[in-house]
Parts: structure tokens; C-alpha cells; sequence
């Protein structure tokens, strides 16, 4: 003897269903837009992950900046010494227009060792604050890579709770 039911027992059998256990399609509705936010932030992290070793090369290429910078201010202190010691020499032989000369030169020598020495130290202080904004971004993707493995965990959970 086989069980009939009626169209109507169904439907209103499905209706309870739908009323007692409503989770289940909200929880995957869920799932769904939380995995599509993972990925996103996963996105956002290798977005984040290019700017950083730009951030990087910038910086290295302001270190050889510096270096290059300093040789520069070497080269001309040692100018500028080699035209002190011309000046003592043209002041012991009395020639007047060499002493203007060597006069002229070293006043060049000393606004370009001033001008060095300030583009130095404003290299010195970008590459300082370069290196501190990286330092922070290096901290913020380090939390968001924690936090996205925290999601794909608490994802992985809700997936076994269905």
C-alpha cells in the first residue's frame, strides 16, 4: 500500500521547512559574499604587495642618489681646498688678478658645498620618511594577511557547520 500526498500537504510541508531551517540558504548567501571579500582583500594585499617593492627600489635608487651626492660634495671640498691653497700661494707672490681669481673660484667652490651639503641632507630626509612610510604599509598588509586568514578559516568552519 503505497503513501499518497496531497499537493497541498507538500507545499505546506515545504513552507515549515523553509521556516524551521531558513539558515541554511542564508548561510550560503553568506559564504558567498564573504569569499568574494576574500578575494578582494586578496587583491587589495597584491596591490599592496607591487606598491611595496616600488616603495623599495625608489629607496634604494635615493641611497645611490646619496652616495652619488656625497661624492659630489667630496669632489668639491676638494676643489675648494685645492683653490685655498692657490689663493696662500697667489697672496705670497703678490699677483693681484691671480688673487681675484682664485678669490672668484673659491667663493664658487664654498655656494656649491653649501648647495651639496642642503641637497644631502633633504635626500637624507626623504629617504628617512620613505623608509618610514614603508615600514607602515609593510605593518598594514601584515594585518590584512592576518586578517584574511582569519576569514578563510572562519569561512572553512562555516562550510563544515552546513
Amino acid at each position: 500500500m503505497m503513501f499518497r500526498m496531497k499537493p497541498t500537504v507538500i507545499a505546506l510541508g515545504t513552507v515549515f521547512a523553509l521556516w524551521a531551517f531558513p539558515v541554511t540558504y542564508v548561510q550560503s548567501q553568506d559564504i558567498k559574499e564573504d569569499k568574494k571579500d576574500i578575494r578582494g582583500d586578496r587583491r587589495d594585499i597584491r596591490e599592496d604587495t607591487k606598491d611595496i617593492r616600488k616603495d623599495r627600489r625608489d629607496i634604494r635608487q635615493d641611497s645611490r642618489d646619496i652616495r652619488q651626492d656625497k661624492k659630489d660634495l667630496n669632489r668639491d671640498i676638494r676643489d675648494r681646498n685645492q683653490d685655498r691653497r692657490e689663493l696662500k700661494e697667489a697672496e705670497r707672490e703678490g699677483d693681484a688678478a691671480e688673487v681675484k681669481k682664485e678669490k672668484k673660484d673659491l667663493a664658487k667652490d664654498n655656494a656649491d658645498i653649501k648647495k651639496d651639503r642642503s641637497d644631502l641632507q633633504k635626500d637624507r630626509k626623504d629617504r628617512h620618511e620613505d623608509r618610514k612610510d614603508l615600514k607602515g604599509d609593510l605593518k598594514d598588509r601584515r594585518h590584512d594577511r592576518k586578517d584574511v586568514r582569519k576569514d578563510r578559516k572562519d569561512l572553512r568552519h562555516d562550510r563544515r557547520s552546513n
